[in-house]
């Protein structure tokens, strides 16, 4: 990836935090060696051919095999009709599905609409019609999901598929248990969808047509909270994923440092690939690297999880703090053998300084903070990896990325001074699909996106997260916003009033607390509750319902977040 020339470091920049790289790594990244996903793509599966890239449930895809696949959904893309940059959906969880489609769109063209598989109707709904999305595909297990809103949407081709379907016999098995032994896959009725084997079928008989896409095709609409509640898409193009593997390849070779690389590097993908995290640190960097991503379906099952996590000699475990502080706290976690970590990469929301120092403490690897978004691609600062020192804050900027702390009136601060955290590299996206009164608010007009998060450099170039801006809550790495959840609240008609807030929770870092006002005196936490299930995915609802006479206002009667914060 950073095989381009490379423009070294130079005195006298006023980015303090160069002073602070690791020795090798230089302060840009030079020009990128390719115009879309899809040439990179067709360069790694060249060069690791026979090598295993992604593997779940004890069966591997490797590079020459994704290829394959993903040539046959790319030429069934191409055959429906569809022109260039026109939306797919993905709702898939990590199953080996996932990567298989996902290459398929790119190198066929068309932008991928990631889709959290928890979505209910009305979030599902949302998304497909904002993006106009043409195709989805879905896991069997969340078709009814689909059934109930895919009349409503642009969307004209439904594909089903199922957690067997590329596992070979043992898929058959799989399937048997999945629909009949655990009934996880509810009952659904789609007129007219097709499976994804039939899909398969016919994709082997089509030749995949290479598309003309430039750096500044969209590559993925990333569905984000963005600096309001209102969900919408960051514009992702080929350019902004590419520059951050570039990135993320000179700052991860650092890691070596501490420890040798092996032959074949072991992935563990315990994060879900449609968010922006796992899609980009897991996904990508594995195939730049010539990696091989342990697929994860649910690693809400510690036990199980902790059983594949033996089963391997994993050298890099991206994750959240909450998920590290779980699994240090089962018994056969702390059995199994750690010396092939060389990195474990904590995002998507704060690590917690005894959380990291107990992982360095039980696996000899510490826990390397770094921060983003998912309109910057989404990593924009790290710390060090060629040191075990736990630092307490997000890093310093990735080469070729600015970092600027700003006042309300966007004017650049001191170091130690508390502002605005801005972002400006090749990495931050395009713009919110069509959005751009979102996008003019967000992006400053010297190219600095606004993340929202308030914190101060200090003068080695470190970044420390002091607060947020917005009134965002951050579930387990998911933006949780009090908008959405305060008018799905409101649509009940026992509720005269809600107000939601994030509470410290030590198993999701913050938890969704609600106060209500009830119109309905008989009105209980329970019916509540109920309502919230049925209109939110489960890291949204609230944990804790607390009823008020009144809420705090404003004298323009704006309710007071703040206040019910204390």
């Amino acid at each position: 990836m950073a095989e381009a020339s490379i423009q070294q470091a130079g005195s006298g920049s006023g980015k303090m935090w160069l002073g602070s790289y690791p020795p090798g790594v230089p302060a840009e990244i030079g020009p990128i060696a390719y115009r879309s996903i899809g040439e990179f793509f067709d360069h790694a599966v060249a060069q690791y051919s026979w090598r295993p890239a992604f593997t779940s449930m004890g069966k591997s895809l490797t590079f020459a095999d994704l290829n394959r696949y993903s040539a046959k959904i790319g030429a069934w893309l191409q055959s429906l009709g569809l022109t260039r940059g026109d939306r797919v959906a993905v709702m898939l969880p990590n199953t080996l599905q996932n990567p298989v489609v996902v290459y398929g769109i790119l190198r066929a063209g068309f932008t991928v609409v990631n889709v959290n598989p928890l979505y209910t109707p009305r979030e599902l709904e949302h998304q497909l019609v904002d993006a106009g999305a043409k195709v989805i595909f879905v896991l069997e297990n969340f078709a009814h999901t689909v059934e109930q809103v895919v009349t409503r949407t642009a969307v004209k081709h439904v594909v089903v598929a199922s957690m067997g379907d590329m596992l070979g016999a043992k898929g058959l098995v799989v399937n048997l248990v999945v629909r009949r032994v655990k009934k996880l896959v509810p009952a659904w009725s789609i007129p007219n969808h097709v499976s994804f084997k039939a899909v398969l079928a016919k994709g082997a008989t089509l030749t995949l047509t290479k598309p003309h896409l430039g750096p500044g095709d969209t590559a993925f609409l990333q569905y984000t909270g963005g600096t309001t509640g209102v969900s919408k898409g960051a514009c992702l193009t080929h350019a902004n994923l590419l520059s951050n593997m570039a990135q993320m390849e000179l700052w991860l070779n650092t890691a070596f440092l501490r420890k040798p690389r092996p032959e074949q590097l072991t992935f563990m993908c315990a994060l879900p690939l449609y968010h922006i995290f796992a899609l980009t640190v897991n996904s990508l960097m594995g195939l730049a690297l010539g990696g091989n991503n342990i697929l994860i379906p649910n690693p809400r099952d510690i036990p199980a999880f902790v059983k594949e996590l033996g089963k391997y000699r994993t050298n890099i475990f991206p994750g959240l703090n909450t998920l590290f502080n779980a699994l240090m706290n089962n018994p056969e976690f702390q059995k199994l053998d750690f010396s092939s970590l060389i990195l474990t990469f904590g995002g998507g929301m704060a690590v917690q300084r005894p959380v990291a120092e107990r992982w360095l403490q039980m696996t000899g690897c510490p826990i390397h903070e770094g921060y983003g978004l998912s309109e910057t691609s989404p990593v924009a600062t790290a710390n060090r990896l060629d040191t075990d020192e736990f630092t307490g804050t997000i890093g310093m900027p990735l080469p070729s990325t600015e970092v600027d702390i700003r006042d309300e009136d966007g004017n650049s601060l001191p170091v130690g001074q508390v502002g605005e955290i801005c972002i400006r590299g090749p990495q931050v996206m395009s713009g919110y699909w069509k959005r751009p009164e979102e996008t003019a608010k967000a992006i400053s007009l010297d190219g600095f996106f606004r993340t929202g998060d308030v914190g101060f450099m200090t003068a080695a170039g470190l970044i420390k997260i002091v607060d947020r801006k917005k009134d965002m809550i951050l579930v387990s790495g998911f933006n949780v916003f009090p908008n959405e959840i305060e008018e799905v609240v409101a649509t009940h008609p026992g509720i005269l009033e809600c107000a939601a807030i994030g509470v410290a929770d030590p198993h999701s870092g913050e938890a969704v607390k609600l106060f209500v006002v009830r119109k309905d005196p008989k009105l209980t936490e329970e019916e509540v509750k109920r309502h919230c299930a049925e209109n939110l995915t489960n890291y949204k609802r609230p944990k804790f319902v607390e009823f008020r006479a009144d809420l705090p206002k404003s004298n323009v009667g704006k309710i007071l977040r703040k206040d019910l914060r204390g």
